[in-house]
């Protein structure tokens, strides 16, 4: 039947037969108001029942069945469960066996319900499988019993909730209402554009538009399945190669306002003074940074490195041309305890450079002693404000703000660090971090960031050992502790959390403090560190441990970035398998920057999981952070490894910036080429992005 013509994408999503007030508002709490969204709410996953019943049903396979729903009872033995019996259309009973939510299922399961479900069989008593993946396909005497857009094909999965369920959109529901808009523009009355370059279409043989939203809700088979989730996932890293090609047009619109000096004394009084020598990739940094901020646009780069690699020095030497021609230069990182490291270390490494006006702004600092503060920073007294989250506050203004460092920049947002940009005069921006990304994400996520990158660690550091051991073998690690405390030498050993609780099976930071204390280490000056500890309590413990008061730091996570203390030789990591690559890898680095040999120690139960196990592999297996973040993010995936509430992250729905990185090469090099700030760009960068929205506002 042909319907009337005048559908378009932007139709509301009341056009369509079944929604009504009830399920226009379910839809529009996920986000789904129009046509076009619902088209772009991709399947979770695909269920294929084109062999449901062609098959002989063997013990020990995984199947999909299309069955009928007979029976079902409550059975009681050592455990009770409730058993669904169903019959295939080939006439074998099985049994659907459901040992958790019981009572749940007992009310999903009715006789003469058409149903589909895929899991292994196995024979007790006669063929069942136990804890199915289901899908009901209809209730006894539903017209939609042979509706072929739940059965015989490939058919799509959609996530949702409880609520969703409750207003009729579980994944039957969603492919009734999709399956109404692939119809519509197979009929012609809704015309799907192409939004793409016909260029780019082209040269990467890519499905139309249309056909592609067709074949990804319905798939006609796998092959096609594949050539549309692969459109769908150029168009998103197309889009937003377009969005970040534009903020760096933006950016290079703007022309420079502060200028710093081409040479800095104070940078070479510093360099000459410096007790280690600069590595080759600390200088090639400096002399790329140099570059970029003699042009007339603001510098922006991504300054990324191994732990220990030297990124503070480097980052200071760029900002000492900055303060030399009296431009105000601002540091923020993401915790107190680095804040406070980076003024310490930079206060200490300036030594007797002339170097007027260096503070610490801490988000816990009030009265006189704040006021203070920031008028000099208004009016031009303090050169370098090193600082927190504080450093956003509206009250904190610069005279001549020229450079912005943000140490590990993936904990900040988009709009902060655009925040911390709107207080100077078109300010260039360092950022760095100690998480080293994979370059398929320096691509794409930090597509508008120039990227330098320190690999090599200074001379004369040695690697670090790391071991792996069992939980049996605690005491002996100790023992070699207080061997090396005996030497003079001090050790972190790290816990995962703070306080014990009642679902917990780990050891807690705090009871194995007293522990250790007042048993293994009773002999020995033994501190605590956590998150909870006040900031002076905090900054006294890591005095003492600095100046080597304390000899074994118990501790947290806390230590993770930014603590240098030269003569801490040991670390131990307990409970390390529930660690990820990435924060084990940046604990390790809290050891090995002094002469001395340095240890890492991971402490695990005899049994970890399989994913723990590839991790630690790994750990043991290189000292290089490239290669483990590529490692991490195989693992983990980019939104873990990054941080997801902070990173930055696009807001990808099928792209996947792991698997398809040769794709998003595709895409960039095709928003070079064909890329234009069109009408149909705007609409869909503001539509797709977060930043996308902020840039285009309606």
């Amino acid at each position: 039947m042909t319907r009337p013509a005048g559908y378009k994408l932007e139709d509301n999503i009341e056009v369509l037969k079944g929604v009504g007030p009830k399920k226009k508002n379910a839809l529009s709490a996920i986000g789904i108001h129009t046509l076009s969204d619902l088209l772009y709410y991709f399947p979770r996953r695909y269920l294929d029942r084109t062999l449901s019943d062609s098959i002989v049903l063997k013990d020990g396979e995984t199947v999909t069945l299309l069955a009928t729903v007979i029976d079902s009872y409550l059975a009681h033995g050592k455990k009770s469960r409730l058993v669904v019996g169903i019959r295939t259309s080939r006439n074998e009973r099985v049994s659907l066996v459901f040992f958790k939510g019981v009572q749940y299922f007992k009310n999903v399961f009715k006789p003469d319900m058409n149903i589909a479900v895929t899991g292994k069989l196995e024979y007790f008593r006669g063929l069942q499988i136990v804890h199915p993946d289901y899908e009901i396909i209809s209730s006894a005497g539903d017209p939609d019993d042979n509706d072929f857009t739940h059965i015989g094909r490939i058919i799509p999965l959609y996530s949702s909730t409880e609520t969703l369920k409750s207003d009729g959109l579980d994944s039957r529901g969603f492919r009734k209402l999709i399956k109404q808009i692939i119809d519509f523009a197979k009929d012609t009355a809704l015309v799907i554009s192409e939004i793409l370059p016909a260029g780019a279409v082209k040269k990467r043989h890519l499905p139309e538009r249309k056909k592609a939203f067709s074949e990804i809700h319905f798939p006609e088979n796998d092959e096609s399945l594949k050539a549309a989730r692969t459109r769908f996932a150029y168009e998103e890293f197309y889009f937003f190669n377009l969005l970040m090609n534009f903020k760096r047009e933006m950016r290079e619109k703007v022309k420079r306002k502060l200028w710093p000096l081409p040479e800095s004394p104070s940078a070479k009084k510093l360099i000459t003074t410096l007790p280690f020598q600069l590595t080759q990739d600390q200088e090639d940094c400096l002399i790329r940074m140099k570059e970029l901020s003699s042009k007339d646009v603001p510098m922006a780069v991504l300054l990324q490195g191994d732990v220990g690699s030297g990124k503070t020095v480097t980052a200071l030497i760029t900002a000492l041309h900055y303060i030399d021609n009296s431009i105000q230069v601002c540091l923020v990182a993401p915790t107190e305890i680095l804040a406070r490291q980076h003024y310490n270390t930079i206060y200490n490494l300036m030594g007797n450079t002339p170097f007027l006006g260096i503070e610490l702004f801490l988000g816990k600092e009030k009265g006189k002693t704040r006021s203070e503060k920031v008028n000099r920073l208004k009016n031009g007294d303090i050169s370098l404000a090193i600082g927190t989250h504080s450093l956003f506050q509206d009250d904190i203004l610069f005279k001549e703000l020229g450079l912005v460092i943000i140490d590990e920049q993936h904990k900040f947002g988009v709009e902060q660090r655009e925040t911390l940009r709107a207080k100077g005069k078109n300010p260039d921006i360092l950022a760095m971090t100690a998480t080293p990304i994979p370059r398929s994400l320096c691509l794409t996520v930090y597509g508008d960031l120039s990227l330098v990158t320190i690999k090599n660690k200074p001379a004369g550091r040695k690697p670090i050992v790391t071991k792996w051991v069992r939980e049996d073998k605690q005491i002996a690690v100790y023992n070699s502790v207080k061997k090396y405390a005996d030497q003079g030498r001090q050790c972190f050993i790290v816990y995962p959390i703070i306080e014990e609780s009642e679902k917990s099976d780990l050891k807690s930071c705090i009871d194995a403090y007293e522990s250790l204390r007042k048993l293994e280490f009773k002999e020995y000056s033994v501190g605590l560190l956590h998150g909870r500890m006040k900031a002076d309590e905090k900054d006294s413990v890591m005095l003492k441990f600095k100046k080597n008061e304390i000899q074994i730091l118990v501790t947290t996570t806390v230590v993770e970035v930014g603590i240098d203390v030269p003569n801490a030789t040991i670390l131990i990591v307990e409970h390390a398998d529930r660690f990820g690559i990435s924060q084990l890898h940046q604990l390790r680095g809290r050891v090995g920057r002094g002469e001395h040999e340095s240890f890492c120690i991971f402490i695990t139960p005899d049994k970890v999981s399989d994913d723990a196990r590839v991790r630690l592999d790994a750990l043991l297996s290189t000292n290089d952070g490239f290669v483990l973040a590529e490692a991490d993010l195989k693992l983990r995936g980019p939104g873990e490894l990054l941080g997801l509430r902070q990173s930055g992250l696009p807001d990808f729905k099928i792209a996947d910036l792991q698997k398809d990185e040769a794709l998003a090469i595709q895409a960039m090099d095709d928003a070079k080429e064909y890329g234009t700030l069109s009408d149909i760009a705007k609409i869909e960068m503001r539509s797709r992005f977060s930043e996308g929205r902020i840039l285009f506002p309606n």
